[in-house]
């Protein structure tokens, strides 16, 4: 693998929430800039995946991989799936794990789960790591409305330094379609890690803004 590609890593983990086509569409921005992908995919979220974008994933990581390869077109290297308890994987340890995570889209539980460091499997335990070793973690929460547990775990994370981004698109960019809602959320996450996207014009750049 080229030291271009190493140097790029960062994991993104989906969970059972709904808001599948926000990781897709993730993922598929970050293979575009040429990241190197740790992919964490938990049960629930093949089953999400299923519903709502109409793709069925292998088990098996190196199955999903595969799929996942083939369905984007991409270089095989800039993507790997790790298993729910690959507690092998460079993600599972503060030496080895990328600085950046994101959890899009993260669900209540997996909120709940990370702020209490439970670590009981791979995404909570990469997150985990992150924040322990004071990297970027952010997590793209899908879930209406908030309970006051809800909050409170996402407060407590907060002040532990992870960035907390409600999947709450825009409509002041006028969307026509979905893509273009997706699209939205998709260039806020790329925004906040410091990737160069143009999914979406900054406000006050597009002619409709200005006076």
């Amino acid at each position: 693998m080229a030291d271009s590609v190493a140097q790029k890593r960062i994991t993104l983990a989906w969970t059972g929430a709904s808001g599948a086509p926000y990781g897709m569409r993730l993922l598929e921005c970050l293979i575009e800039a040429q990241y190197q992908v740790y992919l964490l995919i938990s049960s629930a979220a093949r089953v999400v995946l299923a519903t709502e974008h109409g793709i069925k994933l292998p088990a098996a990581p190196d199955a999903a991989q595969r799929a996942l390869v083939k369905k984007l077109g991409c270089n095989p290297d800039l993507l790997v799936v790790c298993g729910k308890e690959d507690w092998f994987s460079p993600v599972a340890s503060g030496s080895a794990a990328p600085k950046q995570m994101v959890v899009c889209p993260c669900s209540a539980g997996s909120v709940a789960a990370i702020a209490h460091g439970m670590s009981d499997n791979l995404i909570e335990r990469a997150a985990d790591v992150v924040i322990k070793e004071k990297g970027q973690l952010l997590l793209v929460v899908r879930e209406t409305p908030f309970s006051t547990i809800h909050l409170g775990n996402m407060y407590q994370l907060s002040q532990m330094g992870v960035t907390i981004m409600p999947a709450a698109p825009a409509f002041y960019h006028q969307p026509q379609t979905i893509d273009d809602m997706i699209n939205f959320m998709v260039a806020r996450v790329l925004d906040h890690l410091g990737i160069d996207q143009q999914l979406m014009e900054r406000w006050g750049y597009n002619s409709q803004t200005t006076q």
